[in-house]
């Protein structure tokens, strides 16, 4: 809160100092009276923007996850799909933007489509690392004990890699926004990222702010929730920083 005050003081003093017209940058008085005044029609896109972030993660989190079993099952997996994973990633997200919303069209299925393919490669990557980190002593140790390779990703490799794929959420989380956000400047009819593209083209400033201020208020809400619902389903996973907190 003491950081937001200071950047908020600091932002209402350069517009001040600079007396920079309010179209260009608006003072944050003006701001909150938009989020006031337009409080009704930043929340009817907010929310949509919402869902298409919520789906993304859902269905990003369920292919990453899936994908990271397939490349630590089989040989074959790995020699395919990573290739696919390295090349996505190296595609800018503004060109793939375009195609999906040719394919997809202007609704929620395009946008949704977009953050996951956002939130995959965090997700497997995190994942896949963590199943392939396995402690050997475990491995041999259930090799030794006779149990089946199923029995040992089940009881082993993925109970283990849980706090990475933990880590992997959370980034997911961070970037989720942007998939929803950029699939809407390209072609949407509602949404947060529609409502500032539209703000801009009417110089509309203030309204564009408001818009990012809660966008930026969704993408803290979902981080906190992300993590909470991690240290909520993995109660055992040591905090070092918060113990610090704690002991001081």
């Amino acid at each position: 809160m003491v950081t937001l005050a200071g950047l908020i003081l600091a932002w209402a003093l350069l517009v001040r100092m600079a007396d920079l017209p309010h179209y260009i940058l608006p003072g944050p008085e003006r701001v909150f009276l938009r989020l006031v005044d337009d409080w009704a029609l930043l929340a009817q896109h907010a929310g949509y923007t919402a869902l298409e972030i919520m789906l993304g993660l859902g269905l990003g989190t369920l292919c990453g996850g899936l994908a990271a079993l397939a490349l630590t099952a089989s040989a074959a997996a790995r020699r395919w799909l990573l290739p696919l994973l390295l090349v996505s990633q190296a595609i800018p997200v503004f060109a793939i933007a375009p195609l999906l919303v040719l394919w997809l069209g202007y609704g929620l299925t395009s946008k949704v489509a977009m953050a996951t393919l956002i939130i995959f490669f965090p997700v497997t990557a995190s994942f896949y690392d963590g199943l392939r980190r396995t402690d050997p002593g475990w491995l041999d140790l259930a090799r030794t004990m006779g149990a089946s390779p199923w029995a040992v990703l089940r009881h082993i490799r993925v109970p283990a890699a849980l706090p990475a794929l933990a880590s992997g959420l959370r980034m997911a989380a961070a970037v989720a926004p942007i998939g929803a956000v950029v699939g809407e400047w390209v072609g949407a009819s509602a949404g947060l990222g529609y409502l500032m593209l539209h703000a801009t083209a009417r110089v509309q400033t203030d309204l564009t702010f408001a818009a990012l201020f809660i966008l930026a208020l969704l993408a803290v809400g979902l981080w906190l929730l992300v993590d909470l619902t991690v240290r909520r389903a993995l109660p055992w996973l040591p905090d070092s920083v918060m113990s610090k907190e704690v002991t001081r």
